[in-house]
């Protein structure tokens, strides 16, 4: 039996990322895709903005293979977390469409590119900036990981919604009863208090 190739398997394990990202969104308002749950602002649709803006640098212009895709929020003078919060006039389909661009734009990279082909991230510390596309494709599959974990927790507090596909949860099946152990959990963390 032959292994799978590295390089299938990184882009597998990132794009099951990105399908448990914009899964979180589905069947949701345009409020709760928007809607901050966490004091810092975390919000659905803002992940996913953000996401597909990393992924089109790193698999872009890392790698000389600029995309052309006009990204307003990484102007000069814009709002530090411009890329985390979708505008009143970016649509959910907006969003959603730059980030499957960013997929195939992602493709075209991974097609023309070895795993350890060079490139440069010119927002990285000096010393640091040369990288290979395996280092990216790492980088960014625990990046759209540990997304897919904020988005899993925003949408639990949303509508406790887990998992990461509608046909995979993470939790026990109906029936459980969550406000015991909820409850039993509390009582534990308190033994502490």
């Amino acid at each position: 039996m032959a292994l799978p190739d590295p390089k299938d398997t990184l882009i597998e394990y990132l794009q099951t990322g990105r399908d448990a990202v914009v899964w979180k969104l589905d069947g949701l308002s345009e409020y709760d895709v928007r809607r901050p749950m966490t004091p810092t602002g975390t919000n659905l649709l803002g992940l996913v903005k953000h996401l597909a803006s990393v992924e089109l640098g790193y698999f872009g212009d890392t790698f000389g293979r600029p995309h052309g895709i006009e990204l307003p929020w990484q102007v000069e003078g814009a709002d530090v977390n411009a890329d985390m919060y979708a505008t009143e006039d970016e649509s959910r389909e907006h969003i959603v469409g730059l980030y499957e661009r960013a997929w195939e734009h992602a493709a075209g990279t991974f097609a023309a590119k070895n795993l350890d082909d060079t490139g440069e991230v010119p927002w990285w510390r000096p010393g640091h900036r040369t990288v290979t596309l395996h280092q990216i494709l790492v980088h960014m599959a625990t990046e759209t990981d540990r997304h897919a974990g904020h988005a899993d927790i925003v949408r639990e507090l949303i509508d406790n919604k887990t998992g990461l596909a509608p046909h995979r949860s993470s939790q026990p099946g109906d029936g459980y009863d969550w406000i015991a152990y909820h409850d039993r959990l509390e009582g534990i963390a308190r033994s502490f208090a």
